[in-house]
C-alpha cells in the first residue's frame, strides 16, 4: 500500500470516528520499542508466555505450540522494548482434535515431526524476573509439566490480577481488551497473542493513568492466602459464592471444597466471618500462603 493510500484510509477512519456513530478497529502492528530508558536506569526482564494445546486438561492434553516474547521494562512498570521472541510447534502423540484446528489454525500436517527444544526454552527464560500469561492458572500447569524451570519462576496472570472492568473494558478476554483499545489481531497463534498482550500491558489504564503492566506487577508482588472452606454447610453455598468463593471439585487432587484467595492481611477478618456466619462454631481450616512463585501452580 502506498503512503498516499494509507493516509486516505486513516483520514476516512478519523472521519467515521468523529461522527460518533462508528468505531474503527485498527490492525495491531507489532512494535519493538515502547518507552526510552535512561542510560543509568536499571531494567528488568519479563516473558509473556502462551501455549496452544489439544485440550484443557494439563495432565492429559498436549502442547502443540509454544510462544514467548521477552521484553525489558522499567522499575515503574513501563514497557521499554522487545528483546526477543520464541515460537515453536510440537507434534502431539495423538491427532489434533478438529475443534482445536478450527480454533487455532494448527493442523496435524503443520506439526508433523516438530519438537520444542527444551534447552532453548530454558535458555530463553533464564534471565527473566517474571512470567506473564493471559490465564496463568492454565498456562503455568502446562509449562511446569513440560519445562521444570518454570517451577522456579515468579508468575503473573493478566486475566485475574487486573480488574479490567473497573477500567472500562467489557471483559478480560484478549479480544475484548484489544477492541477496547481500538485494535484487532490474528488470534490464537501463540506468538501473535503474546505480542498483542504486550501492547495491552503497555497501555495506561483509565483510572490510574499508569501502564497496565504496573498494576499487574503490584498485584503479583502481594502475599496472599487461600482459604479452603471444607465441609461448609451446603445450604450456604450461595452465600460463599456471593462473597467470592469458588468451587473445586477435587479432581485436581486439591480439596473438594469452596475456596477463596485474599490478601494475607485480611485473613483474621475472613476467618471470623467463616466461624460466625458459615460454620457457627470454632473451626480449623486449611490456609495456604501464596506468592508469585507458587500462585497458579499445581504445586500449590
Amino acid at each position: 500500500m502506498t503512503s498516499e493510500a494509507a493516509d486516505n484510509l486513516s483520514q476516512m477512519a478519523h472521519t467515521l470516528e468523529k461522527s460518533g456513530d462508528y468505531r474503527v478497529l485498527r490492525r495491531l502492528v507489532p512494535r519493538d520499542v515502547f518507552t526510552p530508558v535512561p542510560v543509568d536506569q536499571q531494567i528488568k526482564v519479563g516473558v509473556i508466555f502462551d501455549v496452544e494445546t489439544t485440550g484443557l486438561d494439563p495432565k492429559a492434553d498436549e502442547v502443540i505450540e509454544l510462544g514467548m516474547v521477552k521484553f525489558a521494562y522499567r522499575p515503574d512498570g513501563r514497557v521499554a522494548r522487545v528483546i526477543d521472541s520464541f515460537g515453536s510447534l510440537n507434534e502431539p502423540a495423538n491427532t489434533i482434535p478438529a475443534e482445536i484446528t478450527i480454533l487455532t489454525g494448527i493442523t496435524n500436517e503443520m506439526v508433523a515431526g516438530k519438537r520444542i527444544d527444551a534447552a532453548a526454552v530454558a535458555s530463553f527464560v533464564a534471565d527473566t524476573n517474571i512470567v506473564i500469561a493471559h490465564n496463568a492458572i492454565f498456562d503455568r500447569k502446562f509449562a511446569e509439566r513440560y519445562w521444570p524451570e518454570f517451577e522456579h519462576k515468579s508468575w503473573a496472570c493478566s486475566v485475574t490480577e487486573i480488574d479490567w472492568r473497573a477500567h472500562g473494558f467489557e471483559g478480560s478476554r484478549l479480544g475484548y481488551l484489544l477492541m477496547g483499545a481500538g485494535l484487532f489481531h490474528t488470534a490464537h497463534r501463540a506468538v501473535d497473542d503474546c505480542r498483542a498482550l504486550l501492547e495491552i500491558l503497555a497501555m495506561p489504564l483509565a483510572k490510574t493513568k499508569q501502564p497496565a503492566l504496573a498494576s499487574l506487577l503490584d498485584h503479583a508482588r502481594r502475599n496472599t492466602v487461600r482459604i479452603w472452606a471444607e465441609s461448609s454447610p451446603y445450604e450456604l453455598k450461595d452465600e460463599l459464592r456471593k462473597r467470592g468463593y469458588r468451587w473445586n471439585d477435587g479432581s485436581d487432587g486439591r480439596p473438594r471444597s469452596w475456596h477463596i484467595e485474599i490478601d494475607e492481611g485480611l485473613l483474621d477478618a475472613e476467618m471470623s466471618y467463616l466461624r460466625n456466619e458459615i460454620y457457627c462454631r470454632s473451626v480449623d481450616l486449611l490456609v495456604q500462603p501464596l506468592t508469585a512463585l507458587t500462585r497458579f501452580s499445581d504445586r500449590s
